[in-house]
């Protein structure tokens, strides 16, 4: 009986045997660059050129490069021309680009200035690759076979700077990707020199920030870029730079981030205007040349053109964020580093090669210095190494017999035999002889370098600083502050009205006007839900919701979305973006930040904040630490005077303060002040205005000093509704 066409098997062994060795594959020989600053693609492409004499000699046709490489790279001429389009300085991709070229290679920043065929197309390799192939012919790197056994090439490039992080860099793997935004040479040379003699330097103070071939800003942030430098991993916002034109009365966008195209901004743009939201735009157009990059705004009269930038850099990809991952094959593993430790890893890289190219010289010369010396005896009776040649019958034995009759090996004498006739005089014998001393102080020299770690670190460092010195060049991405970038904001036009914000136990929120709540009916809840805040509040006020994870989470009342009483109302994790688990756990209404907020906390403690800490000039959307979380929350007050309290413990215990006894704290998450002490373990649950617990005699809860631990609740108090037992 035949096997069946179609059998069963585990997907577990399908995944190992048929999809496993695609995914690594991908990973380590296609997408994710490796120390050297190259995918193999990369590398392939440039060792062909090195090897066409395209470092020295005229320009080609791209397409002989091209068909070169497929020696290499099988992957078809379109994927192979594809690549060098990239690494071409007439593409601006790269701020040191490999690849001298003449013709259209397109542009970054355009999505639809498509490039020419390769025909028409010409290429070499630029200078800085005397720096990318420096000494690559003696021994800095392993070579391997090409995919069919007939050609060598290396499995990695002996770069002489860190070019990992001096160009750009991305790809997408399989479960994984890559993200390196490229740094500025002479920043990364000196860094690269600092973190030789102190690997934990700090090289934020050295390496201001990326810098990019289309120029722009960097929206500086301390705290993302030391994120960036650290872990490798972060997202660094970018705009565009522009100038206003008095006269025309128009705005010249003449650099974007690296991240987007004319083409998208211009769109987006155009959409806005359709949209009718630029009503001060009157017409937009691409005036991009030879001489560079240009989109036109003209405006209408009396528009500021501040207020429309800061449109659109709201609204559209002129400001933009570039995310950073920094993950790159080490030894065919890929890891995702810091710039620190992607230094240090290429400066163990850079430190072998430079180690191979020492052994390899100082093989070379102890070689060289060998054949001189026997050569140097044979000076010392040439008419006997003549006469031993002469009276030797056969050929074979001329090599034994020098070797016999002047005590030489046979690489020696081998060497001997083959001078010509004509040199075997004491002329040329002292000529190539008067090299022994020097070759003698050279291998010492070498032996000496190769064998004190800080001397290759000298010679690495003369390297980086010859390198910095010939092929730096200045910033072309400026960096701004995130606070200078934000100065001008355009707000909204805002319709001012009055309306009722209700908060339920369940985290909805319902955004009522005042007029429809004259129309409204009963509210519809969750089962199980019930309202537990009511604030009439205006539209343009500003919404502080804190969360049970110590953080706080800002909108405005404009942003929550209008509701009816019928409705159950806007789900606040979902409309704040909160991290799982998260509730809230108080909300704080505030049009002006005047005042101080109150946290009350169950083991008796308060802490009264100035609520201007929470006022941000950015329109930040959430704030780490803004709490305390030493102790629970039991409630919280947003107060602009002081006004008179009551705290309730869980052993029927009340105290009456005014919050003016409570010191007022800058720092946020502070613990507070204790008001009310603790008796045999109890903890505070209720805190209220002394207006909604009238007490028969109020003074009798208040206490002259604080803190304190209150007086046990009467009798006829305990009938107040307010005060019943089931709140304690």
């Amino acid at each position: 009986m035949s096997e069946p066409i179609i059998q069963e098997q585990y997907i577990t062994d399908t995944l190992e045997t048929n999809y496993m060795p695609y995914a690594m594959s991908v990973i380590v020989s296609r997408a994710i660059p490796e120390i050297d600053g190259f995918k193999p693609s990369h590398r392939k492409l440039l060792y062909t050129m090195y090897k066409m004499g395209l470092l020295t000699g005229r320009l080609t046709k791209s397409a002989n490069v091209v068909g070169s490489t497929m020696k290499l790279n099988p992957h078809g001429d379109a994927a192979i021309y594809e690549t060098m389009v990239r690494l071409t300085e007439g593409h601006q991709a790269l701020l040191h680009p490999f690849v001298e070229s003449k013709g259209n290679f397109g542009r970054q920043y355009s999505r639809d200035m498509a490039y020419a065929a390769s025909r028409y197309t010409e290429v070499k390799l630029a200078g800085i690759c005397n720096e990318i192939f420096a000494n690559i012919d003696k021994n800095t790197v392993d070579f391997v076979d090409n995919y069919d056994g007939n050609l060598k090439e290396p499995t990695l490039l002996p770069v002489t700077f860190p070019n990992i992080l001096v160009n750009p860099n991305q790809g997408i793997a399989v479960g994984m990707a890559s993200n390196i935004c490229s740094f500025n040479l002479k920043e990364i040379c000196d860094a690269t020199i600092e973190v030789m003699k102190n690997p934990e330097a700090d090289l934020t103070e050295i390496i201001k920030g990326p810098d990019f071939s289309t120029g722009g800003e960097v929206l500086y942030n301390e705290e993302t870029m030391r994120e960036v430098f650290t872990t490798g991993r972060g997202s660094i916002k970018l705009r565009g730079k522009y100038r206003y034109d008095k006269k025309q009365n128009c705005i010249d966008i003449y650099e974007i981030p690296y991240t987007t195209t004319v083409e998208a901004i211009i769109e987006k743009i155009v959409d806005l205007i359709k949209g009718n939201k630029f009503k001060e735009v009157s017409d937009i157009r691409d005036e991009t040349d030879k001489k560079g990059l240009k989109i036109t705004i003209d405006l209408k009269r009396g528009t500021d053109p501040e207020k429309v930038m800061a449109k659109i850099f709201k609204h559209t990809s002129l400001q933009d964020s570039f995310p950073c991952n920094f993950n790159i094959l080490v030894e065919g593993s890929p890891m995702v580093l810091g710039v620190n430790d992607i230094l240090c890893e290429w400066l163990r890289f850079r430190k072998n090669s430079v180690k191979r190219y020492l052994e390899f010289e100082i093989g070379k010369k102890s070689e060289r210095l060998h054949l001189l010396e026997g050569l140097e005896k044979i000076l010392l009776d040439i008419d006997k190494a003549v006469k031993i040649v002469r009276e030797t019958e056969e050929d074979a034995m001329v090599v034994p017999n020098l070797m016999k009759g002047f005590g030489i090996d046979e690489v020696q004498a081998d060497f001997v035999a083959e001078i010509k006739l004509r040199n075997l005089n004491k002329e040329y014998i002292l000529k190539r002889t008067a090299d022994i001393e020097n070759l003698k102080k050279e291998i010492e020299d070498l032996k000496s370098t190769l064998e004190s770690p800080k001397k290759i670190e000298k010679v690495i460092e003369k390297q980086l600083k010859e390198i910095a010195k010939k092929y730096g060049e200045e910033r072309r991405t400026t960096i701004v502050s995130e606070e200078e970038a934000t100065e001008v904001v355009v707000e909204e036009t805002i319709p001012e009205f009055r309306c009722r914000l209700y908060r339920t136990k369940h985290n909805y929120i319902k955004k009522i006007s005042v007029q429809a709540l004259r129309m409204s009916g009963e509210h519809k809840l969750k089962e199980e839900d019930e309202i537990i805040q009511e604030i009439e509040v205006n539209n343009t006020d500003h919404v502080l919701m804190f969360a049970s994870s110590g953080d706080v989470y800002k909108t405005r009342v404009h942003d929550i979305p209008d509701c009816r009483a019928s409705q159950i109302g806007e789900y606040l994790p979902n409309l704040l973006g909160m991290e799982s688990g998260e509730d809230v756990v108080g909300m704080i209404i505030t049009s002006d930040y005047k005042g101080s907020i109150l946290f009350c906390f169950e083991n008796g403690k308060m802490a009264k904040v100035d609520i201007k800490g929470y006022e941000t000039k950015t329109k930040r959307k959430k704030l780490s630490n803004a709490y305390s979380l030493s102790s629970p929350l039991v409630t919280m007050f947003y107060i602009t005077e002081d006004i008179e309290l009551c705290a309730f413990s869980n052993i029927g215990k009340a105290l009456v303060f005014n919050t003016s006894q409570i010191a007022l704290k800058t720092t946020k998450n502070t613990q507070g002040v204790s008001v009310m002490l603790s008796k045999k373990g109890s903890i505070v649950n209720k805190v209220c205005t002394l207006e909604e617990c009238p007490f028969t005699e109020a003074k009798y809860y208040r206490t002259k000093n604080i803190p304190a631990k209150g007086a046990f609740i009467k009798q006829e108090d305990t009938g107040n509704e307010q005060l019943s037992f089931d709140d304690m």
